[in-house]
Parts: structure tokens; sequence; C-alpha cells
């Protein structure tokens, strides 16, 4: 089973570098590095709050699992 902690770490990792990601895309596409960046940071915002509520009910379920 995943600890809540190594569910927040690879969430806000997994973020991190989807927030680098997204600030580039939102620079080429909007030319501005201000307007890229907010939307990046959203972005990263609401992805690392559903990440981490998807990662905590798929700890909960057992299917698929061998122990």
């Amino acid at each position: 089973m995943e600890t809540r902690k190594r569910s927040l770490l690879k969430a806000v990792i997994w973020n991190a570098m989807g927030l680098a990601m997204m600030s580039l895309v939102g620079l080429i596409a909007t030319g501005s590095m201000a307007v890229g960046g907010a939307m990046a940071l959203i972005n990263t915002a609401i992805g690392l709050t559903l990440y981490i509520i998807y990662e905590r009910v798929w700890a909960g379920i057992r299917w698929g699992r061998h122990v």
C-alpha cells in the first residue's frame, strides 16, 4: 500500500515537471512569460490536487494487487 507521504512526493515531483513544460507551452502560445506562468501555476495547482485524490483512491482499491 502506498503511504500518504509517498503519494504526495510523487504528485509534487510529477507536477514540478508539468509546471516546467506548461510554462514553456504557455510562453510559446501567448508570447508572455507572465500569462504563460499564470496558466502553468493554475494548471499545476489543479493537477496536484486531483492527482493526490486519484492516488489515494487507488491506494484503497485492492483489485489487481498481488499480496
